[in-house]
């Protein structure tokens, strides 16, 4: 048996594209552009079209196109909603494509493009994911979008809890520090996640916002069995 590494990446700034072109790369964004994503194709969404440049988003409304944008948790004047997965509702996005641009998580899946296959993550689709990735055999990095280039607990804490399920297979054994620190903020959260997330810097910025309604549901696992990936720089169903 291959031993595959199992790499994890806490900032974008830290992120080298060219290591990573034979690598799956799952971008993780949980409070709340991965779980919007995630959300989105639960409830029936035919694709996403991520976009980091807010022009090129109003350019994609110009053409019709549904349009969810925000910049620091506030809704854009032009878009129709922002990135709360509530927002997200099968009435609004079933069959349908929608043009998607957040803070930070639209940014990452962009950089990500040139890895062997870009995948989304969140705590909705844990189970099903790690199951994935399990099956591909290939190199992982988990991808964390962080705060505007920095740190963050929330997306560490997922990256811990994915690679707590990939490393219970050998294959997943040669594994980073980065991934072994996530494994520990893991370990110190998973008992009370709820609870530890109230600590950190997003839930502040969210309650300050008054759109940290959406946080309990972020945290829930397994909520859909959905594996968004990208092809031809368009997020779609991985089932399809």
């Amino acid at each position: 048996m291959v031993i595959r590494k199992l790499e994890t990446c806490f900032s974008p700034v830290l992120y080298r594209a060219d290591d990573y072109v034979d690598s799956i790369v799952v971008v993780i964004d949980v409070l709340r552009s991965t779980s919007s994503i995630c959300t989105a194709f639960a409830n029936g969404a035919t694709a996403i079209i991520p976009v980091a440049d807010i022009s090129v988003a109003k350019e994609y409304k110009e053409k019709g196109y549904l349009v969810a944008a925000e910049r620091d948790g506030f809704v854009l004047d032009f878009a129709d909603f922002g990135n709360s997965p509530f927002n997200f509702t099968r009435e609004k996005v079933a069959g349908k494509t929608i043009v998607y641009s957040t803070t930070n998580g639209t940014g990452i899946i962009d950089s990500a493009a040139s890895s062997y296959m870009t995948v989304v993550g969140s705590f909705l689709n844990i189970t099903a994911l790690s199951q994935w990735l399990i099956k591909q055999d290939r190199n992982i990095l988990l991808f964390c979008a962080g705060y505007k280039n920095k740190f963050n607990v929330e997306d560490s804490i997922f990256a811990g809890a994915v690679a707590e399920k990939l490393t219970e297979k050998n294959q997943y054994s040669n594994i980073c520090d980065s991934t072994l620190a996530a494994l520990d903020l893991w370990s110190l959260a998973c008992n009370d996640l709820r609870g530890y997330i109230e600590k950190t810097e997003q839930r502040t910025r969210l309650r300050e916002k008054k759109i940290d309604d959406c946080i309990d549901f972020c945290l829930t696992p397994d909520f859909t069995d959905k594996i968004p990936v990208m092809k031809n720089g368009i997020l779609v169903d991985n089932i399809l």
